[in-house]
């Protein structure tokens, strides 16, 4: 179980967008996290893995949408040029958040496939492990409890159908 200063660092500057969903997106967003980087073997990958955990589903708080891949991007591309990062790092967190609801496998990056993985065992709540064992996934709901975010993403999907019933998950792709 690991913790992050960059992801912290992240989500504490936007703690008023998430408000009373504060606890329950930190811990999803640190189950995430923690599914993804034991699959990564450099420094680099591992500050990569932070960012687009802290990123990755934000824009549903700061843009008021279900549809919110292209504002959590456009959130990375804010914070990479008030932190200087390089267009190589920037594009791999893109792919990253882009890719993350992606139903089949990622192939045009290692990282983003590894994210993908990890964020389906969350949004499963471990029905679908993808290599995982059970223990480390009971460890992290218990770590880091899920606070009714699965609630809070059910309202979410039940909103949405009822706005665009054409588009009930715009987030996901073949």
């Amino acid at each position: 179980m690991k913790q992050n200063e960059i992801i912290d660092s992240i989500l504490y500057s936007y703690k008023n967008d998430l408000g009373k969903y504060f606890e329950q997106y930190r811990n999803h967003v640190y189950r995430v996290y923690n599914f993804a980087v034991p699959y990564a073997i450099l420094e680099r990958e591992i500050k990569i893995l932070s960012i687009a955990a802290a990123f990755h589903d934000l824009g549903i708080w700061t843009h008021s949408t279900f549809d919110y891949l292209q504002p959590s991007i456009a959130l990375v591309k804010k914070y990479s040029e008030a932190n200087n990062l390089d267009p190589e790092t920037i594009r791999e967190i893109e792919t990253i958040i882009n890719n993350h609801h992606k139903l089949t496998r990622v192939e045009i990056s290692k990282l983003a496939e590894i994210f993908r993985q990890a964020d389906m065992v969350d949004l499963t709540w471990g029905l679908i492990r993808n290599r995982r064992k059970i223990s480390d996934i009971k460890m992290m709901k218990n770590v880091f409890p899920n606070k009714g975010f699965h609630v809070t993403l059910t309202k979410l999907f039940f909103n949405n159908l009822l706005k665009h019933p054409l588009k009930p998950l715009p987030m996901f792709k073949l």
